[in-house]
């Protein structure tokens, strides 16, 4: 690319992070890595009616954890900073003021009940949307229809007022997009957007451009629910005379609920019991705490594949890459038009992949924090042969307790379908002649030798080796399936095997 890559994902501290979010932000800091750029940050919190308390914190802990560097930010600093919007309300004034004084914005003194007023007047004529456009505004109490004089007197007396966009009344405006092509828009069908509000603060509209134009945005790649607002965009650059400078715009994909319909909410995601947040949100205005995915387990890691891959393929039938090679591979030019099914099943399943690929020591390390957080106690090597035992069974460093119940506690309960069908008489006798034998083994017992003496004495009572596996499995696990079994034999140990053997035969009855 010629000109020096920089984007920015410039959230609203509102709330917690949607996920939505997150993969706005890495398909931008992708880009950013790709070409050797910056990745900026900036908080777009100029609606302070809608700020609320911990948002920021919140998101910037939500990107350090899913693996996004910040070269810009209002933690970092940089050359063009402020970072935050609200901090820059002196800059945008300048602007505001260049935009009225060349004819392309223009005050309006309208109250809400007086244009609510007119609102319902249009909509009794037919008007099926109406809106504060081209024809309406010359209806209405503005600068534009007010003489010099009244303008001048209204804002000496600091009536309230705001500055909206002069939108011409018929002109196509053409959108080039790096995902879509071109998209045209009419100008008739847009309304005059307020650019200043009545409490001196810019609006999205405003401040978004001259931000990305002063601090020399090459990318403006966000969710396509903006691309409505594109053609806005596109007349402010126009009007400022910054057209060579215009950023490329990208308009992503949404992600779809899991059925297809609509946009990924919380309240879907609630009833099928998956999170939308990165990190749990504690909501401070409703006193509500909303799970997050790094609390539920899953590594960020997993999470860059998994959101990645939600709108974007690189071609191929790979499926795990590392960060390394989504930097290299990434292009905006392979994200689809068309939105994508959220399927929490798929994010499972690469946390699964992510959790295998880690050595058993890492994975031990990351079990001891999680049964530290529990408080409970174990051993290194316990731990790491747990680990051993059960990594090819577990989604989440959590269901190592989970799936593993049993080598931390004997069953007192077993599985009745099991024992109805597996629970005899052979494997009574097999299970007492094994706890004989093991209970005068003179050496540690290993896997290898558990399922050496099994053999032999199966062999030695001439019963098939298959046919009692079950049952065993039942006396020492409570169930019929789980992990390698001789595995937890050697585990348990033969003292803790004994006693699981003699608790099941006083406690199952024989059929």
């Amino acid at each position: 690319m010629d000109r020096k890559v920089r984007v920015r994902f410039a959230p609203s501290p509102t709330g917690g992070l949607h996920i939505g979010g997150v993969r706005t932000a890495l398909y931008n800091y992708l880009i950013a890595k790709k070409y050797n750029g910056t990745m900026i940050l900036r908080i777009e919190d100029t609606d302070q009616t809608r700020y609320v308390e911990g948002a920021e914190e919140y998101i910037r802990e939500a990107l350090e954890w899913i693996g996004i560097t910040l070269d810009e930010s209002p933690w970092h600093g940089g050359e063009y900073a402020p970072y935050r919007q609200s901090e820059r309300k002196a800059i945008y004034k300048k602007y505001v003021e260049q935009l009225i004084k060349e004819g392309h914005a223009y005050y309006a003194f309208d109250t809400e009940e007086e244009w609510d007023k007119k609102r319902k007047e249009l909509e009794a004529a037919g008007v099926v949307s109406p809106q504060y456009n081209s024809i309406t505004r010359m209806q209405m109490k503005n600068s534009l229809t007010l003489s010099e004089e009244e303008v001048k007197a209204k804002l000496t007396s600091g009536e309230p007022y705001v500055v909206r966009l002069k939108v011409p009344r018929k002109e196509d405006i053409r959108v080039q997009d790096m995902i879509r092509g071109w998209v045209v828009f009419h100008s008739s069908l847009l309304d005059d957007k307020v650019l200043l509000k009545s409490d001196g603060m810019p609006t999205y509209h405003l401040a978004n451009v001259v931000d990305d134009y002063l601090m020399e945005i090459s990318h403006v790649i966000r969710g396509e629910e903006w691309l409505p607002s594109a053609p806005i965009h596109i007349l402010l650059y126009k009007y400022f005379g910054w057209e060579q400078e215009m950023p490329q715009f990208a308009h992503l994909p949404l992600i779809l609920n899991p059925d297809g319909n609509g946009k990924l909410s919380k309240r879907y995601a609630d009833q099928l019991g998956f999170p939308v947040f990165p990190l749990q949100w504690k909501n401070p205005e409703k006193n509500e705490t909303m799970a997050g995915y790094r609390e539920e387990g899953y590594l960020p890691e997993a999470m860059v594949n998994f959101l990645v891959l939600l709108g974007w393929n690189a071609g191929t039938e790979q499926e795990i890459f590392s960060i390394q090679e989504l930097t290299n591979l990434f292009s905006i030019e392979r994200i689809g038009k068309s939105g994508t099914k959220f399927d929490i099943n798929k994010a499972k399943w690469f946390n699964q992949q992510y959790l295998k690929g880690k050595s058993n020591e890492e994975l031990t390390q990351l079990f001891i924090i999680d049964l530290n957080k529990k408080g409970i106690a174990l051993s290194q090597d316990k731990a790491e042969k747990i680990v051993s035992i059960l990594k090819e069974r577990v989604t989440f460093v959590k269901d190592f307790m989970t799936e593993g119940h049993y080598l931390f506690h004997a069953p007192t309960i077993f599985d009745e379908q099991v024992a109805s069908k597996k629970w005899n008489q052979q494997v009574v006798d097999v299970l007492l002649a094994y706890k004989n034998i093991i209970q005068s083994l003179d050496k540690e017992l290993d896997a290898h030798t558990a399922k050496e003496l099994l053999n032999q004495i199966t062999d030695q009572l001439s019963i098939k080796f298959g046919s009692i596996m079950q049952g065993v499995r039942l006396a020492i696990t409570g169930g019929g399936a789980g992990a390698d079994l001789m595995e937890i034999i050697a585990f348990l140990g033969e003292k803790e095997v004994s006693e699981r053997i003699d608790y099941a035969i006083t406690h199952l009855k024989v059929v």
